[in-house]
């Protein structure tokens, strides 16, 4: 274990993030395209509610640029999760796997569905859900049955696994789709942090049955706030459309609904806003990328600390940049001296399993999770600092 030079970090980190002294924020929105001209549009035809031409471009351009045949807008990543998952066939006291590691939008889209999450590890190589760990984990608990695998400790079934690409890093998809599948057991992606990563040349968010993901104003492209769900069934991308606009039937004025469904439809002026953002999701994410490695070449000699790379076979978005400290106790030191320097950092979110209201639910050991818990920290991310003229 080496020790870290904590003031010599911070001051290789400012380098970078603020060369020219200031605050620097973890993510800031980037809006240099056509953004005011797409909302001022809506502002001037009054389409600015759920219904309007931008909802239909976004949701098309979406679905291309995320690879999958259909993609439906709404009012934020965990919305689309739990309608999502609702989907995939999740019930009421099913439990769903998904990682300790997360943010806690996951678990909570999963109670939403009045299900139960299961935590399992996370893989160093990925910061997500670890295929191997799960694989062995169900080896031990799981037991098949009719209308899908059970745990036999609980009795209840298990639903679906909801894998998360951890800062925008891909989770072995291809491992855990193997998994799945000897299993039974459907895959719900969240790619709330990872549009614009790549896979073996593809984009995520499609890889499962259906996937979610997340424009929250810290996202690699936002709608102020917003969601969608992925999937290349259209069966199922008519149903959440149905679902998620309170289950209307279609008719020129009759307001006519066939089942209790959510009111979760994206107004048209953040899919306007978004259309603008998709635009330069490209430049984004070469941006963050040129981002990434700077720090990757800054750090690189610094002991007690290295900068966290995209795994083999990936090509991450870096939404969020991150180290890991060899030694957990300087975590907090280097989280106080790069704030107190005005670098705005921030450690990793506490494990789902240890929040109040998810203490009492299942979970695997967590060995993985919680050593990078302990000793990872987000440095700033945000895409104008990779950019031409702030390099």
């Amino acid at each position: 274990m080496s020790y870290l030079d904590v003031r010599h970090a911070t001051s290789v980190i400012a380098e970078i993030a603020a060369p020219s002294g200031g605050r620097v924020a973890l993510h800031e929105p980037q809006f240099s395209g056509a953004e005011w001209g797409y909302v001022k549009e809506c502002l001037d035809t009054g389409w600015v509610s759920s219904v309007g031409s931008f909802v239909d471009r976004f949701e098309s351009d979406l679905a291309a640029a995320c690879g999958v045949k259909r993609a439906v807008v709404v009012v934020n990543g965990t919305a689309a999760l739990q309608i999502a998952l609702l989907l995939a066939g999740v019930r009421r006291g099913d439990e769903v796997l998904t990682p300790a590691l997360t943010f806690v939008a996951t678990p909570n889209a999963i109670a939403h569905c009045g299900a139960i999450p299961h935590f399992v590890d996370s893989s160093w190589d990925t910061l997500g859900l670890d295929p191997k760990g799960l694989s062995d984990w169900l080896d031990r608990i799981a037991e098949p049955h009719a209308d899908g695998p059970r745990n036999r400790i609980t009795g209840r079934r298990l639903a679906a696994v909801v894998p998360m690409h951890t800062f925008g890093h891909p989770v072995d998809m291809p491992g855990l789709l193997k998994v799945a599948d000897r299993w039974e057991l459907p895959v719900v992606e969240d790619a709330a942090e990872s549009i614009g990563s790549l896979q073996d040349g593809r984009p995520l968010g499609g890889r499962g049955l259906i996937g979610a993901t997340s424009f929250n104003g810290n996202k690699i492209i936002t709608t102020g706030g917003g969601g969608a769900l992925l999937t290349n069934d259209d069966t199922l991308a008519h149903r959440a459309k149905h679902l998620t606009t309170t289950a209307k039937a279609p008719h020129r004025w009759a307001f006519s609904h066939d089942e209790i469904a959510f009111n979760y439809r994206m107004p048209n002026i953040n899919a306007a806003l978004g259309c603008a953002q998709l635009e330069k999701l490209p430049t984004f994410v070469r941006a963050k990328r040129a981002l990434a490695r700077r720090y990757s070449a800054a750090l690189a000699d610094l002991a007690g600390l290295r900068f966290f790379a995209e795994p083999d076979g990936a090509e991450s978005n870096y939404w969020l940049n991150a180290v890991i400290l060899d030694d957990p106790a300087q975590r907090d030191e280097f989280l106080t001296a790069t704030n107190d320097a005005g670098i705005m950092t921030r450690p990793c979110w506490t494990l789902m399993c240890d929040l109040p209201m998810y203490r009492e639910c299942p979970q695997m050991d967590l060995p993985v999770a919680r050593a990078i818990e302990a000793r990872l920290v987000n440095i700033p991310s945000s895409p104008i600092l990779g950019m031409a003229g702030k390099m």
